[in-house]
């Protein structure tokens, strides 16, 4: 059984070549940009960190198809003095691959940190959106932002800050329009698990 805490699952295809991001206790950690087309034709670009102990990354280029599991993380990443969420895939195994089905299925489980935003569009389309602390080894935790659609969005909007939930779904990303304190207009791109599955875990569960 696959672990429900923090599992995620990629078989896309190298759209940037690795380039080296940082080292830590000399080891090299590379980055690069993975995409994985939907049924729908639109394609997720998702950003990568590896260890360059786990590939080859010279004879890892752009246009080929790789496999990947790991997990999702986030980072504080600094942005014009302000703390901004970042988040990442980080590969715990990786591998080139033919190409095949494209794979993108994401699994955790973790603690509301901030009460759910439930909203229906002017379609009439129900969505929650939500912030997922989801516990890591060392103390550390990842803080994971979630949306849920339809039922799934009405089954948690009432949930409390601290609520456990699992959620089952694909990391997304998605465009976006962010206005400046100029008055500007940048265009920036989320990220995000777009939960298929959502299940309460209250403490006699755990």
């Amino acid at each position: 059984m696959k672990n429900r805490n923090n599992t995620a699952e990629f078989s896309g295809i190298v759209k940037t070549a690795p380039v080296l991001g940082h080292n830590i206790y000399k080891e090299d950690f590379y980055h690069f940009d993975l995409m994985i087309p939907r049924l729908s034709g639109v394609s997720d670009v998702l950003p990568v960190t590896l260890s360059g102990k786990l590939i080859d990354t010279e004879n890892l280029k752009p246009g080929d198809t790789v496999h990947i599991l790991g997990q999702v993380r986030s980072y504080n990443k600094i942005v014009e003095m302000k703390n901004r969420l970042d988040i990442r895939i980080f590969a715990l195994e990786i591998e080139k691959i033919p190409e095949k089905d494209f794979i993108n299925e994401v699994m955790i489980e973790g603690y509301l940190c901030k009460a759910p935003v439930y909203r229906i569009t002017p379609f009439g389309r129900e969505i929650a959106d939500m912030l997922i602390a989801v516990n890591r080894s060392f103390g550390k935790s990842d803080y994971i932002p979630a949306i849920a659609w339809g039922r799934n969005a009405r089954f948690v909007s009432n949930a409390e800050v601290g609520q456990k939930l699992y959620l089952m779904g694909r990391l997304q990303s998605r465009l976006y329009e962010k206005k400046l304190e100029d008055g500007l207009i940048e265009n920036r791109v989320a990220y995000e698990l777009s939960a298929a599955f959502v299940e309460r875990i209250e403490k006699e569960d755990e």
